[in-house]
């Protein structure tokens, strides 16, 4: 009896404990939200959203999506060489990242119709390294059960973040006190989250080139299928951006990008942590099993559960909160919150369990479906790029949101071996 319910225990364990940290990390910007919309411009904010939705699509594929595979092996020699394949590939390509950076410099600018980023892109690189290891460093962590370790850095990141933000905004620096907090975090995370790999010289005395090379082989459908369906997931939403500050404005795009921020608190609270733990449960049944449907299913219900009630409330009250908490100014995003709240609660749902695909290696499934999602976006600012900013909204949200759940039906047969 005991052994029958210690699994749901560690997982329902594991779960709060990442949720601790990831609660307590976004209290920090949550609290300091009100400060940061009062010291920046809806112009900084969208600056620094084009900056993020760069890095963003390179840094997210820069290690060759090869920390998927971190997870998968029994062995932990198998698990740090390909630790050190991916890091060998993100130093590679932040290399060719920062020659194009400086050759295309000017083509880039003209063509996102923003000057103000052209000093920013040679720092593209920077951040896009520090995103690299990042992605390696936490799933390698997790794969160690670090658990709490991750949970800590997640306040740590938020903490230093907060503090060059607000410094760096009292003294009028703009979009500079953003993009700086970005890079400080990101740099202080990886940190942390390195100290316990780097001091294990016995697993560091397992990485070879021949294993390396027997790895990449191995898991060669991440580089193949997943970097292109990630890329395709990027591009869906953060060339959106781009995008939409290049057809409407800057400013535009900084009530929406707020807009996103505040929406993906939930997931990033409580489905990131909540996705974390179903990955490694997910493994642990696929490798006794063969299938994940009894973790899917199950993972299915609690984000439901806690999704529902939320986004409902927020539904009913975001303009007036927006209002209230950012200032007035900042209702016209609470708006654009209330058009977007359904997609977001199908998103909260859909992500936290996409790596159901990861698991089952049917990554060409995932492929098809970010390559969906990036040409209903293209199609819909098409068709409403003549509009105005709102009736695009409506338009984009319907059309991902039936995607979203479409790929929902999708994963769940693939949970179940179906597929």
């Amino acid at each position: 009896m005991h052994n029958r319910f210690k699994p749901q225990s560690e997982y329902s364990k594991n779960v709060l404990t990442l949720m601790t940290g990831s609660t307590l990390s976004q209290a920090i910007p949550i609290a300091i939200s009100p400060i940061l919309t009062r010291i920046y411009t809806p112009e900084d904010f969208g600056l620094y959203a084009v900056y993020i939705a760069i890095i963003t699509i390179l840094g997210t594929i820069v290690s060759g999506r090869y920390e998927l595979a971190i997870m998968l092996p029994k062995k932990d020699e198998d698990a740090i060489n390909i630790f050190a394949l991916g890091l060998v590939i993100t130093i590679c390509l932040t290399v060719l990242t920062t020659i194009l950076v400086i050759t295309f410099n000017d083509y880039i600018v003209n063509l996102s119709n923003n000057q103000k980023m052209k000093y920013w892109l040679y720092i593209v690189p920077v951040s896009v390294f520090l995103m690299g290891c990042y992605n390696l460093l936490i799933y390698f962590n997790n794969r160690l059960k670090n658990f709490n370790k991750i949970s800590n850095m997640f306040i740590f990141k938020a903490s230093a973040s907060a503090v060059v933000q607000l410094s760096l905004g009292c003294i009028k620096t703009g979009t500079t006190g953003l993009i700086s907090g970005q890079i400080f975090s990101q740099l202080m995370a990886d940190i942390h989250l390195s100290i316990i790999i780097f001091r294990n010289k016995i697993l560091l005395s397992k990485i070879n080139k021949p294993k390396m090379i027997e790895m990449a082989k191995r898991y060669r459908d991440f580089p193949k299928y997943s970097v292109l369906a990630i890329l395709a997931n990027k591009l869906s939403y953060q060339l959106t951006n781009i995008i939409v500050s290049a057809i409407y404005s800057i400013t535009t795009l900084g009530y929406y990008a707020h807009v996103q921020r505040v929406l993906g608190l939930p997931s990033s609270l409580i489905g990131t942590s909540i996705g974390r733990v179903f990955i490694h449960e997910a493994s642990k049944e696929k490798q006794n099993t063969g299938k994940a449907i009894q973790t899917f299913k199950s993972t299915m219900k609690k984000l439901i559960l806690i999704g529902l009630p939320i986004f409902a409330f927020l539904f009913m009250i975001v303009e007036d909160l927006f209002a209230f908490v950012f200032g007035e100014p900042w209702r016209i995003a609470g708006e654009y919150a209330q058009i977007v709240i359904p997609f977001f609660f199908v998103q909260f749902i859909i992500s936290s369990i996409s790596s159901t695909e990861t698991i089952m290696e049917k990554q060409n499934l995932d492929l098809l479906f970010n390559i969906a999602i990036l040409a209903g976006s293209m199609i819909v600012i098409v068709v409403s790029s003549s509009f105005g900013f709102k009736i695009f909204l409506i338009n984009w949200a319907i059309v991902i949101s039936l995607l979203y759940v479409i790929y929902g039906f999708v994963l769940m047969k693939m949970a179940d071996g179906k597929i």
